[in-house]
């Protein structure tokens, strides 16, 4: 099974979302302290933007769930990442063989 190539989001576009992304995980230690999972909620948001956006952030979140692979797993299943779906049910197939 193969994806197409998305195309290129235009670079105002880009630089925008990264932007947006950027600011919403500086919130979100300020908005922590108030009740309920805003925090958690902008935090993880933010991090979206920021991994489409730029290659730099994508190198080194994989370099990061590489060194901590359990916490990785725990973010791409939270974050409902195709890649991590596709290795569970992978995984979860060759324990079954």
């Amino acid at each position: 099974m193969t994806q197409a190539a998305r195309p290129a989001p235009h670079p105002f576009k880009r630089y925008g979302q990264l932007s947006l992304g950027s600011l919403l995980i500086l919130l979100a230690p300020l908005v922590t302290p108030l009740p309920g999972p805003a925090g958690a909620i902008l935090f993880a948001g933010g991090m979206i933007l920021v991994l489409r956006n730029s290659v730099w952030a994508r190198q080194r979140w994989a370099r990061l769930k590489r060194r901590f692979p359990r916490i990785g797993a725990f973010v791409d299943r939270m974050m409902r990442r195709g890649s991590a779906l596709r290795r569970h049910a992978r995984d979860k197939a060759a324990a079954a063989n």
